[in-house]
């Protein structure tokens, strides 16, 4: 009878302990109603696939309903202008890709977006893979550079000023190549371009990219990071391929418009980095050839994306992109 009763009483300790961190984890008073996730993508593209696990993450945390809101188009400037508009009080986040560099870089919007924007997370950090056509007659990368001097090639986007764009435009300065850019609303349109015929390439998330080239709607040429991809170990790297120091590299994250309390940023960067890092999570990301981010606090996020910035920036100029 005594053990019964120290192992009830141990047992309610624990139940209040717990109680006690998630009541210390959790901002006071949030979340009282729905919390909306912008993203600028399509249903089934990358960004759109991790920030449905960030949401789950969310609302089996707080036990509220957490509602990813799709608005793709215009290389994601639709949503970075939402997201940057939104009433900073933790009901509206925006998850948008590196592309928000670009986009500020390019002055796609009308303000700075490290001054209308506060980031809280980097989920994941994944890089892209460039993937034909089946029938085009190329296995590689130098391959497709001699092809596409002999017939210009055409590779999709999402949208004109994306780092795909850029990294595309700076490959084929490298390679002398004779590439034609075709902008889309998305990773996943620009991917049924591709296995219809309509163009003949598109670098793509691995995640946006391994159902098809799974079922042999697309072939992978070359992983665009600057290391192989755990779950693709045969596919080579752009860099091994004859371009080194070539990458088209993408992270996921999440911002909060300028404004937003302090605890929320910090509570919804504990859950998803938790999320993200849980072994389930984890499995998952390796197996679509991702990976969970190095864990960083918004202050670190924060200065990574000033830095990086910067650089894009650099980049830009060096390429001379302009928009139509």
């Amino acid at each position: 009878m005594i053990k019964k009763t120290v192992r009830a009483t141990a047992m309610a300790a624990l139940v209040c302990a717990m109680g006690a961190s998630n009541a210390q984890d959790r901002p006071a008073n949030y979340p009282l109603r729905p919390i909306r996730l912008i993203v600028g993508v399509p249903a089934g593209a990358g960004n759109d696939s991790v920030t449905r696990a960030a949401a789950q993450m969310l609302n089996e945390t707080w036990n509220q309903t957490v509602v990813v809101d799709n608005r793709a188009g215009g290389g994601t400037v639709i949503s970075i202008d939402l997201g940057a508009q939104a009433v900073p009080d933790g009901y509206t986040i925006l998850s948008a890709t590196d592309t928000m560099m670009l986009v500020g870089a390019l002055k796609r919007v009308n303000f700075d977006v490290r001054k209308a924007f506060e980031p809280i997370v980097v989920m994941t950090t994944q890089p892209y893979i460039l993937v034909v056509e089946p029938s085009l007659p190329v296995k590689s990368v130098k391959d497709l550079i001699a092809y596409s001097k002999t017939k210009t090639l055409s590779y999709g986007s999402s949208g004109i000023g994306t780092m795909v764009h850029l990294g595309m435009e700076r490959l084929a300065a490298l390679g002398n190549a004779n590439f034609s850019h075709v902008p889309y609303k998305g990773t996943a349109p620009a991917l049924i371009g591709v296995m219809s015929g309509e163009i003949n390439m598109v670098p793509a998330s691995a995640i946006s990219a391994s159902a098809a080239m799974k079922t042999g709607k697309v072939r992978a040429l070359a992983a665009m990071g600057l290391k192989r991809i755990p779950a693709y170990p045969d596919l080579p790297t752009v860099d091994e391929s004859g371009f080194p120091g070539f990458k088209i590299i993408n992270s996921y994250n999440l911002f909060a418009p300028v404004g937003t309390p302090r605890p929320i940023i910090l509570a919804i960067n504990k859950v998803v980095i938790a999320g993200m890092n849980s072994p389930a999570m984890v499995q998952k990301l390796v197996a679509e050839g991702s990976e969970p981010a190095e864990r960083m606090t918004p202050d670190e996020f924060k200065a990574q994306f000033a830095r990086e910035y910067v650089e894009v920036e650099k980049q830009v100029r060096a390429s001379n992109i302009r928009l139509n």
